[in-house]
Parts: structure tokens; sequence; C-alpha cells
């Protein structure tokens, strides 16, 4: 571990945990989602979750070699929502 604190430790162990459990949950509705937008907006979801699991880990153990990698999969996620919906909204008629 790093030289934090205990508490904030604890604090980031708890919070990687209940993203895990929150990951499992949007897996589920990526794999049930009654339509292909609602399984877009899962994952989506999937992988900001993953950024911010990134993001704690990093801060758990003091290595800040993950940011280029935080940043570059935050900006190709970016990328693919924002061209997805340009997509759904030409096909709606607008």
């Amino acid at each position: 571990m790093s030289t934090l604190p205990a508490l904030l430790d604890a604090v980031l162990v708890v919070s990687l945990v209940l993203l895990g459990l929150s990951a499992l949950l949007v897996v589920v509705r990526l794999l049930r989602g009654p339509t292909g937008l609602d399984r877009l907006i899962a994952l989506d979801v999937l992988v900001a979750e993953f950024l911010c699991g990134l993001v704690a880990y990093a801060a758990l153990t003091g290595d800040s070699s993950f940011v280029p990698v935080v940043v570059a999969i935050s900006l190709v996620g970016f990328l693919g929502s924002t061209t997805v919906a340009r997509f759904v909204r030409r096909g709606t008629g607008r």
C-alpha cells in the first residue's frame, strides 16, 4: 500500500468494492437491455466505472503511470458516445 492514512486506504478499498458491484449490475443491464441504445448507455457507464476504478487504484497504490491511460480511455469513450449520439439523432428525423 501507499503512505496514505489508514482511513483513506479503507475508503479507497470500499470504493473499489462498490465500483465492482456496480459494474456487475451494469453488465446485467448490458446483456438484458431491451434496445441497442440501452446497451450503449450501459457500456458508457461501464467505461466510466472502469476509469473511476483505475483512478482509485492509482490513488491507493500511489502509482501515477495510470494517468495517461485514464485520459486516453476517457477521450475514446467520449468520442464513441458522441458519434453514436449523432447517428441516433439522424435516425429520428431531426
